[in-house]
């Protein structure tokens, strides 16, 4: 009887023995291979991170100093405040200049004559006075122009003290930035 000899076909089929030929894994193996963590938690991870999150800071403020609504604040959004903030930015008036007025005053109360130093507060005095009676007066007049554009019923409350804060910070100070020029009152 001849012996077999083996096949040299390359596409036959290669017969396995019974099993799969590896052992089962058990549970906690099973779960330690698939185990990764939450976070990517790698340096380049967390330097992408930062540098997005600094773009998406910086492009909120140029937002906000520009007076986009989408970037403003609560007290900031909406069509009157924009008004408002355009018609305090186009005129002049007195508060924006107070602090600059303590300023000079705490300058004038170092030198060493005390009528000086007196005289200096009563003016100082003086001013805050005029230009408190120049913020009520400019409240006053935001609230009567935004009654008569935007509908007395339809008129927000708090325009004319936002006016007046927004009066009182030094144009430069101002944020959002003014978006007018002085003058440029709004229609």
């Amino acid at each position: 009887m001849p012996t077999p000899t083996p096949s040299t076909n390359d596409d036959a089929p290669e017969t396995q023995g019974p099993g799969k030929g590896r052992a089962t894994p058990t549970r906690a193996e099973q779960e330690a291979a698939r185990r990764r963590p939450l976070v990517a938690n790698t340096k380049e991870a967390r330097a992408a991170a930062k540098a997005d999150l600094q773009a998406r800071r910086e492009r909120a403020r140029i937002g906000m100093e520009q007076g986009e609504d989408k970037y403003l604040p609560a007290r900031d959004k909406g069509p009157q405040r924009r008004w408002v903030r355009d018609y305090v930015d186009a005129g002049w008036h007195l508060s924006e200049w107070v602090m600059a007025a303590m300023l000079v005053v705490i300058l004038l109360a170092l030198v060493p004559i005390a009528s000086l130093s007196l005289w200096s507060m009563v003016a100082l005095w003086a001013y805050i006075l005029l230009a408190v009676a120049d913020m009520v007066i400019l409240s006053i007049r935001v609230k009567r122009k935004a009654a008569e554009k935007f509908g007395a019923e339809r008129r927000e409350k708090g325009l004319g003290w936002y006016a007046a804060m927004r009066s009182l910070q030094m144009r430069f100070m101002r944020l959002p930035k003014p978006q007018v020029k002085r003058g440029q009152y709004p229609a």
